[in-house]
């Protein structure tokens, strides 16, 4: 009897809370049946119907989480991004109105990692996207190739536009772009205080305790802005006695005898061709800030929205030069931009980097070159190694043919770019550092100008100057805004100062 009755309470059925009363009665003790019990399913069903909301409401809550990011990222536009640290700078140039304290840049301990660069995508060589930079027209961009990302605009300028543009040059007037020794070159010398034995160690690419004629070819290039070929290197050993063996190489005994500036004394006394110069062209720089000719501010406007870029790196970037190469002009390879190391500063930033470093490069994210005329012979735009599988510096002079030469072997380079007239070319100089900035230099944009057979060439660069150092860039751009916000407190009206202001000319780099 007592094994029945606690059998009887294990089968009464445990009812939800629906709002009904039920009214116990005992059970009546009966023989036991030869019965199995049917289970009763109200509780299976309760707890099913809760799962199924929870479930609902789970999802609907993922749902709602992913439509909000989707809406604040493409509601955050390129241009929106990356204008300045605080988002809000970027509408400031259009009022005269300050900002409440909450949205003020924030202090120089740190910058909030807010800002990315937008890059276009190559696809594949060969591929064509369709552009609108201008009202009612539809430019076409071509890939020419991924390494580095290089592009091709035709048609970028007007006729109209190339003519204004090489007309503001000649008014203002054109200077040689490259003096023998470079400016500060023997400032720098004496500041690092190096002896022969740490040149010559510097100069050993492959350390194996002699020179090879591309070591030295390289070193003099850098220097002395001195195009040397393997045959005028042996003349000046010759000339110099510095090599007594003959066999093109310098040891270290041989280094340590000549002096440092032996090499310069001697072609200065054998006198110096500007065909033997790394660059032979004149060149000049066109403001296009506010008060500049409307086709040069059409053109920076074009620019930026080539590139994506918010107008702020822009407007903040290199002036336009333009450049003239006369028959027999040319500009050997080189990078627009170098490496940037911890010890190196960006030209443009050296007012943010506080630091006192001898060593500086121009950091120019993007290169935009326009062809302000269709050349009659040669002067093309070559990139010897682009696409290349890869890239040696060693391996670009091999059995004295020398892929960085533009006056003899351009037709050697993988990629030649004609000069057609309003055309525009855009290339990266740095790869992406994989989290929207910019990361190592693309030594595959080593890129020179080809010897103009006949005619004259005419060219012009937009450089984007991004410094690869984030919070050096962040503090760059406060200090040109602290700075506009002064002059516009001296002068009644909102300002920025223009980058001819915050630069002289010695600043604008020849690479």
């Amino acid at each position: 009897m007592v094994r029945n009755h606690i059998r009887s309470k294990m089968i009464e059925p445990q009812d939800c809370d629906d709002g009904d009363e039920h009214e116990t009665l005992p059970l009546p003790t009966l023989p036991p049946m030869p019965r199995e019990r049917v289970p009763l399913q109200k509780s299976s069903i309760c707890s099913r119907s809760y799962f199924m909301v929870v479930m609902v409401f789970f999802h609907v809550y993922i749902i709602n989480v992913i439509v909000l990011l989707l809406y604040v990222h493409y509601n955050n536009g390129p241009g929106d991004v990356l204008a300045t640290p605080n988002r809000d700078e970027a509408s400031r140039g259009s009022n005269h109105h300050k900002p409440p304290e909450s949205h003020q840049q924030p202090s120089y301990s740190g910058f909030q990692r807010d800002m990315y660069l937008p890059r276009l995508e190559g696809i594949r060589v060969g591929h064509v996207q369709k552009l609108s930079l201008v009202p009612d027209k539809v430019h076409e961009m071509q890939t020419l190739s991924l390494k580095p990302l290089l592009f091709e605009i035709p048609g970028f300028l007007s006729e109209e536009e190339c003519r204004v543009v090489v007309q503001l040059a000649q008014l203002k007037g054109l200077m040689e772009s490259q003096v023998m020794v470079p400016e500060g070159q023997e400032e720098l010398t004496e500041q690092l205080n190096l002896s022969p034995d740490e040149i010559f160690s510097l100069l050993d690419l492959n350390q194996d305790g002699q020179l090879q004629l591309q070591e030295i070819l390289t070193h003099s290039r850098v220097r002395d802005g001195i195009w040397l070929t393997p045959e005028n290197l042996r003349e000046i050993y010759a000339g110099l006695k510095a090599d007594p063996d003959g066999n093109g190489l310098l040891s270290l005994e041989e280094f340590r005898s000549l002096g440092s500036d032996a090499f310069q004394r001697f072609l200065q006394q054998r006198g110096v061709k500007s065909s033997q110069l790394v660059r032979n062209s004149r060149h000049t720089w066109l403001y296009q800030g506010k008060g500049a000719h409307q086709v040069l501010r059409d053109l920076k406007k074009r620019v930026t929205r080539l590139t994506r870029l918010p107008s702020a790196l822009v407007d903040l970037s290199e002036p336009l030069q333009v450049v003239r190469y006369e028959q027999g002009g040319h500009y050997h390879a080189h990078h627009d931009s170098g490496p940037v190391y911890p010890e190196t500063a960006c030209t443009h930033t050296r007012l943010a980097a506080n630091t006192s470093t001898p060593f500086e490069t121009s950091c120019r994210y993007i290169t935009v070159l326009f062809y302000l005329n269709s050349v009659e012979g040669g002067g093309e735009t070559a990139f010897p190694v682009a696409d290349n599988r890869t890239y040696e510096e060693v391996s670009l002079i091999q059995n004295d043919v020398d892929l960085m030469d533009t006056r003899k072997n351009c037709d050697k380079s993988n990629l030649r770019v004609n000069p057609t007239k309003g055309t525009a070319v855009l290339w990266y100089n740095y790869l992406s550092d994989g989290q929207g900035w910019v990361g190592e230099q693309d030594e595959y944009s080593l890129h020179g100008g080809c010897v103009v057979t006949r005619g004259t060439k005419w060219v012009a660069n937009n450089w984007i100057n991004i410094d690869p150092d984030y919070q050096r860039q962040a503090r760059y751009q406060q200090l040109v805004s602290q700075q506009g916000e002064e002059d516009a407190e001296d002068e009644g009206e909102q300002s920025q100062p223009s980058p001819e202001q915050l630069h002289t000319d010695d600043s604008h780099q020849e690479l």
